[in-house]
């Protein structure tokens, strides 16, 4: 934790406790010393290495450097003993930076913090919601993991920003850990080394990336195909950077007959609905893919969308820098690449 500038790709669990700031300053105290037993306990299969803790006053901002189970598991931990305290419950996956506060304490800031508040806003008492991100990575991680969540729709925030949010309602599976039941890779979690053995920020269990990986390999190579998500959701977690693509056009032309080449031509107006196209995004360090004003996740981890043919408004924003804007006009079947690095 030395270095002030260190940029991860971190779960992030933010609680607040339910009306806190209108109970009288005697009940507060009472709450908060409940609260702090509660998250205590629930945290502690967590080592003191793999997380950082911000009290927010009314509640806590838990950042996990390690296992994105280790967030789902810790938050789910905390809503089962909603009877104690009443508390809402949001979890992210999203790029922070570690700096250091006045006191010379390691603090997080960035968008995977900021957006982890918002979907806890939008939780009820006693509930726990997620991120698109969170439930994109987790669900691929295991089958009981995916039947843990279900949809809840887009909700918008005060910024006029849109998120997916996924609700936790089932109980906490019998076998806490993937390994405990596959064979799992761990992979480091950085921006940086996303794909490398040993990343570069010290994040020693990441399974984000290489967790799936031997996963699909194990269930057998029919599965394969199951790194990619549900079909309603466009964006697709790629555990490895995607190949190239090779365009072969289809043979609907016939050289030997004169004006066929020009009937076919006709036939693939602009803008014309048919097969989807397929984007490609290489954006350093990160940024946020939005697709005709709607997110789409968050790259990386994102590296392919699937998106219908015509034309499209493509925007990667960074809550650094100025905002990336392209427009594009994808053929059916056409695949093209957005390359952005934000300075």
């Amino acid at each position: 934790m030395e270095s002030s500038s260190r940029t991860l790709v971190c779960s992030v669990l933010f609680l607040d406790i339910v009306e806190y700031s209108r109970k009288p300053v005697a009940e507060q105290l009472q709450l908060k010393q409940l609260f702090n037993a509660v998250l205590a306990k629930a945290l502690d299969q967590v080592a003191a290495a793999d997380r950082i803790i911000l009290d927010t006053g009314d509640g806590a901002a838990v950042t996990f450097m390690g296992d994105p189970e280790d967030a789902l598991f810790a938050a789910m931990s905390v809503r089962d003993m909603a009877s104690t305290v009443p508390v809402r419950l949001g979890v992210n996956l999203g790029p922070v930076r570690l700096v250091k506060d006045l006191n010379d304490q390691v603090n997080i800031i960035g968008d995977g913090i900021n957006v982890a508040q918002r979907v806890m806003s939008f939780s009820r008492p006693g509930q726990l919601l997620v991120s698109r991100s969170f439930y994109e990575v987790v669900s691929c991680l295991s089958r009981d993991y995916k039947a843990l969540f279900r949809h809840e729709g887009q909700r918008t925030d005060k910024h006029v920003r849109e998120h997916e949010v996924y609700a936790v309602v089932g109980g906490t599976p019998s076998a806490r850990r993937v390994a405990q039941t596959e064979s799992r890779l761990i992979g480091p979690l950085s921006v940086g080394g996303w794909f490398a053995a040993g990343g570069p920020f010290g994040v020693r269990r990441s399974a984000l990336v290489s967790a799936p990986v031997v996963l699909l390999a194990l269930i057998g190579s029919g599965m394969a195909a199951r790194s990619v998500m549900d079909q309603q959701t466009a964006a697709q977690v790629i555990p490895a950077p995607p190949p190239r693509l090779t365009l072969v056009p289809r043979p609907e032309t016939v050289a030997s007959v004169p004006g066929m080449e020009k009937t076919q031509e006709k036939t693939e107006a602009p803008g014309a609905t048919g097969r989807p196209g397929r984007l490609e995004l290489a954006v350093t360090p990160w940024g946020e893919v939005v697709i005709d004003g709607k997110s789409r996740g968050v790259s990386p981890p994102l590296r392919l969308l699937e998106i219908p043919s015509g034309s499209h408004t493509i925007e990667i924003r960074n809550s650094t820098f100025s905002s990336h804007v392209e427009k594009i006009n994808l053929k059916a079947g056409e695949a093209k690449r957005i390359q952005h690095r934000f300075r």
